[in-house]
């Protein structure tokens, strides 16, 4: 549903530079996060690279997986992106499905919230142009606003996503 709301971005992501082959909607079946190298891989049903996004910025704290809101880390583990959200207040953004039950009970554990609204997203709606520097997000992932429009139009709802130190 959310690929009809945005045809466009598919003609522009066709003829942007790729690291593999371009990928066409549902062709994506899983996403690689490796926190440590700043980078997104998107992989097909047979576990090959279709296109890798590089320079992502992360929780203001980024070292570690996310133990409880507001300690500013980005989760580790697997998860799914389970929903986009067109009304983000960045451009864009898709869901993930942070916490999962054990994050819940190890949270729960020290007495603490485990956090939650964890999204790949774009650039904040009020920046007209380039990107805020460093890591700024409190647990998310930021991509430009061009990568996530690409993220938008290719990973479906219900995409498992790994997400490593």
């Amino acid at each position: 549903m959310r690929r009809l709301l945005l045809t466009g971005m598919l003609a522009a992501l066709l003829t942007a530079p790729a690291a593999a082959a371009h990928a066409e909607p549902g062709e994506v079946a899983r996403v690689l996060v490796e926190k440590g190298a700043r980078r997104l891989t998107l992989f097909d049903e047979a576990d090959r690279p279709l296109r890798v996004i590089t320079g992502l910025q992360l929780g203001f704290a980024p070292t570690g997986p996310k133990r409880q809101q507001g300690d500013g880390r980005t989760p580790e583990g697997r998860y799914t992106i389970d929903y986009g959200n067109e009304a983000s207040g960045y451009h864009l953004s898709l869901h993930i499905s942070y916490p999962a039950p054990a994050d819940r009970a190890r949270a729960a554990a020290t007495g603490r919230s485990p956090g939650g609204d964890i999204f790949i997203h774009g650039q904040p709606n009020s920046l007209r142009n380039g990107r805020i520097s460093g890591d700024w997000t409190a647990g998310c992932i930021a991509v430009s606003n061009e990568e996530i429009e690409q993220l938008w139009a290719l990973v479906p709802d219900g995409t498992p996503i790994d997400l490593l130190p």
